[in-house]
């Protein structure tokens, strides 16, 4: 298989990319050079917010592309335009936001969704702009467009922060605020299950919406914090606190408190994803502790200081506001 990555220096398209050169496909990056690509790849490159950006991408043939931005649809559109006559399968990675809030629970790939343009030249809206996404791929590609929408995706080469920072403050030991409930269900993917499923999709010749996420209590809060404390080594305490207790201190969750959503209809919507269709097309994910452990594997190899997207908040708790709820 011929492979075209549409980024694929850092997190899903380093693992894509990864994933792909393991199966001995032929992959070409398409990136800025502003990171490195995995050695043994072809590079290409081009900025695809620049008007003269694609011109790389103007001769060659690929099986299939996996396309992971999520700036302004237009890119998208262009993109997928250039490339409609000499790809076979385009993949787009959009995401569960797409559907419109809050939907009932669980919640398949029918569900109502947001407005969206591939026409749209800004990004402002994250839903909006992934839905533009989608739409501008299936105008390209119709029934070859494969669109994988992802929940919340930890691993190695995060650039957002979530598990990251979960690692490094606990890392550091001592009494660690821990949002309850421990009986928490998360749902999330692996990111090398994400590029697993994705590459073996497009070799199956799938196209359509896909829910990509593990099933619902996949794993726990309790499961997810105590994979950190082993991962680490650290001598940590975990202080389990009620979530009206959290809320009721000003602590933001997801963003203060990566992962963690408190009880009631936004976590309920967020967390109940309906992903038989997937599963019925081969997903398979591996244990929390295993992508715990692999992430504080590669953060290690790192220094311990993850990097950072520059388009994305920086989540985690300040030290003081933590200690300030621990003696509270």
């Amino acid at each position: 298989m011929k492979l075209l990555m549409l980024g694929g220096t850092e997190f899903v398209g380093r693992a894509v990319t990864e994933a792909a050169m393991a199966r001995g496909w032929q992959v070409t990056v398409f990136h800025r050079g502003k990171h490195a690509a995995p050695e043994g790849v072809t590079s290409l490159y081009g900025d695809r917010g620049d008007a003269a950006g694609l011109a790389a991408l103007e001769e060659g043939e690929w099986d299939a592309v996996v396309d992971t931005w999520s700036g302004a649809p237009s890119a998208v559109r262009d993109t997928a335009r250039l490339l409609a006559g000499r790809v076979g399968r385009y993949a787009y990675v959009s995401s569960g936001s797409v559907y419109a809030s809050p939907p009932s629970a669980p919640y398949g790939e029918r569900a109502p969704l947001v407005t969206g343009s591939p026409d749209a030249t800004d990004a402002e809206d994250y839903a909006q702009a992934k839905r533009g996404g989608e739409l501008a791929a299936t105008e390209a590609f119709g029934d070859r467009a494969l669109l994988l929408r992802a929940g919340l995706v930890l691993g190695p080469y995060e650039n957002i922060g979530r598990l990251p920072w979960w690692l490094g403050r606990i890392a550091r030991g001592g009494p660690v605020l821990a949002p309850g409930p421990r009986e928490l269900a998360l749902q999330y993917i692996d990111v090398r299950d994400l590029a697993v499923w994705t590459l073996d999709a497009l070799e199956a010749g799938l196209g359509g919406a896909y829910n990509l996420v593990s099933e619902a209590g996949h794993a726990t809060m309790g499961e997810f914090l105590e994979s950190c404390v082993h991962a680490t080594g650290a001598d940590a305490e975990l202080r389990w606190t009620a979530p009206e207790d959290v809320l009721a201190a000003g602590i933001e969750p997801w963003i203060e408190l990566p992962v963690w959503l408190p009880p009631g209809e936004p976590r309920d919507a967020f967390f109940s994803t309906d992903v038989s269709k997937a599963r019925a097309a081969g997903l398979r994910c591996r244990p929390v502790a295993e992508t715990v452990a692999d992430t504080w594997t590669w953060l290690q190899s790192l220094g311990g200081v993850a990097p950072q997207r520059p388009d994305r908040p920086v989540v985690g708790l300040a030290p003081e506001r933590e200690a300030a709820v621990l003696r509270g």
